[in-house]
This record gives structure tokens, sequence and C-alpha cells, in this order.
């Protein structure tokens, strides 16, 4: 792929994710990006098969994007409860400087469906929460945290993070990193063995 190429790519799924964001996924139609992106719809249909190939593309990018933000911080941490931390922080971080991105990611995975009806993204949006279990797991495994159910936690820490998206969305002034402190200071208890409360 030239360089030229790859830059209209970029520009089509930036207005992509324009487009998902002021309207929803059901009105994005490749007429409206076309629009947002001031070019044809045949430059759109010269780069992306369809509109879903499109759209899909804009998840793959943007988790992309949001896993390799997060990795310095997790491989800088020696512990599972330090990798804990930088995992809610840099997870909040990301969606606090990527905020149009991720509403538009977050209407595509809810509405985007295959031929048989079942959400495309299922596997895809699996990958964040698999990471998060490995954690919690080896801070069990190693004695740095006490016994839980690691999948009950994980969806608790995963809703809870999801959660200020939401949030962030109807009450624009929330502080996304006080809200990351506050979950760091909840699961860091919630993950303690009792002795180590204070």
């Amino acid at each position: 792929m030239s360089f030229i190429q790859a830059a209209r790519r970029r520009q089509i799924i930036a207005a992509a994710i324009s487009t998902v964001t002021a309207v929803g996924y059901g009105q994005a139609s490749l007429a409206r990006i076309a629009d947002e992106a001031q070019i044809s719809k045949s430059v759109i249909s010269y780069h992306f098969a369809n509109k879903d190939a499109l759209l899909e593309q804009v998840v793959h990018q943007v988790v992309d994007d949001w896993a390799r933000y997060m990795r310095p911080f997790l491989d800088a941490e020696t512990t599972a409860g330090g990798r804990l931390a930088a995992y809610i922080r840099s997870r909040l971080a990301y969606m606090r400087d990527n905020h149009v991105q991720l509403i538009a990611v977050a209407e595509i995975v809810v509405n985007h469906r295959g031929p048989d009806g079942k959400p495309v993204f299922a596997e895809r949006d699996a990958a964040p929460v698999a990471e998060l279990l490995a954690i919690l797991r080896e801070g069990r495994q190693t004695g740095e945290f006490r016994e839980f159910d690691p999948v009950v936690l994980a969806m608790t820490i995963t809703q809870g993070i999801d959660g200020a998206l939401t949030y962030w969305a109807e009450h624009p002034g929330t502080d996304l990193t006080a809200y990351g402190e506050e979950l760091v200071t909840l699961f860091r208890l919630a993950t303690q063995k009792k002795e180590r409360r204070k």
C-alpha cells in the first residue's frame, strides 16, 4: 500500500468515526461518510468493500491503538498489583484522550452483527478481559492477591471502566483521572489479603 493510499484510508476511517459519533450507527451511511470526508462514495468503495468492512476496520484500528497505548505502562510494572493499577489508569487515560473514537467504537460494537445475527466483535471485545484475567490469576498464584473468583472480579473491573465512557458522555465535566484513581483504590482493596489492609 502506498503512502497516498494509506493516508486516504486514514481519512476515510476518521470520517467514519466522526459520522458514527454524530448520527449513530444506523444513520452512518457511506454517503454521509463520503460527505464528511469531502470525497465521493466511489473513493470509499475503492478502499473498502462496503460499509461493514469500513466500520469493522474502525474498530480494529482503535482497539489495536488502545492496546499499543497500554502496553508500555503494563510492561513497566513488576507486580500484579502494579499491572492492575496500570491497566485501569491506562485504559481510562486513552479513553480521556480519544473520546470521539471510543464513542464511535461503542456504537459499532453494540450494533454491528453478522449474517447469523450474532455480534461481530464478541471475540475481539474479549481480548482486554483476557489480559485482565491474566493479571488477576497471576496475583492469586503468586500469593500477592487474596483468593477470589477472577472472572467475577475481571467483569466487575471491566464494567467499572466501560461505565466511565457512558457516564462521561452524559457528564462531560467528569475528571477521568480522578475516576481512575478511585477505581485503582477500590480494586486494590478488593484484591488485597486481609492482613495487608489498613
